[in-house]
């Protein structure tokens, strides 16, 4: 599936790359502009880096398809530096198993994930950025392995989806 609009956007120049409030603002802009609601903002120069590292900025009702990292297995953290989101795992069965409220500045304001879990979030906020690192490298045929429960991104179903997870933390306190 082509995407006309990126997906992310490109890593800065050199050896040292700046978290500027320019670059930022760039990413938020762009991630309104998207289809998809979000955007990446990679700082890792090549797919092929063993560690990436990226801004991903994330409008409210982006979908995040729930997915794991398998092959190879690949370990998440997740550090937000602005907004709010809630943080789902799944058993493989696609029983919530963890819905937590994360907020920059907040009790929880990021996440550590060992590989093979399935997870997905939902933006509460609009401009939500994470800082996200994630073992690399990058494969596009096997970075991400998808559940039969959780709809495909662009598919009927993915707004409704979106709600019902919604819903899940809003019955149980947590936002």
């Amino acid at each position: 599936m082509s995407h006309p609009f990126p997906l992310a956007l490109a890593a800065p120049e050199g050896e040292l790359s700046l978290m500027t409030r320019t670059l930022l603002d760039h990413a938020r802009q762009q991630s309104r502009l998207s289809p998809r609601r979000r955007i990446i903002q990679p700082f890792h120069k090549t797919n092929d880096d063993p560690l990436h590292r990226m801004l991903n900025v994330v409008q409210p009702g982006s979908y995040i398809r729930p997915h794991r990292h398998l092959d190879p297995p690949k370990a998440e953290a997740w550090i937000l530096i602005s907004g709010a989101l809630v943080f789902f795992t799944f058993e493989d069965n696609g029983d919530v198993r963890d819905c937590l409220h994360l907020s920059a500045g907040g009790e929880i304001f990021g996440v550590d994930l060992v590989p093979g879990i399935f997870h997905t979030f939902i933006a509460l906020e609009p401009d939500t950025t994470i800082y996200e690192i994630k073992t690399g490298p990058y494969s596009a045929n096997s970075d991400k392995s998808f559940p039969t429960w959780a709809p495909a991104e662009n598919t009927d179903g993915t707004a409704e989806y979106i709600e019902t997870l919604r819903r899940y933390a809003l019955d149980r306190g947590v936002i």
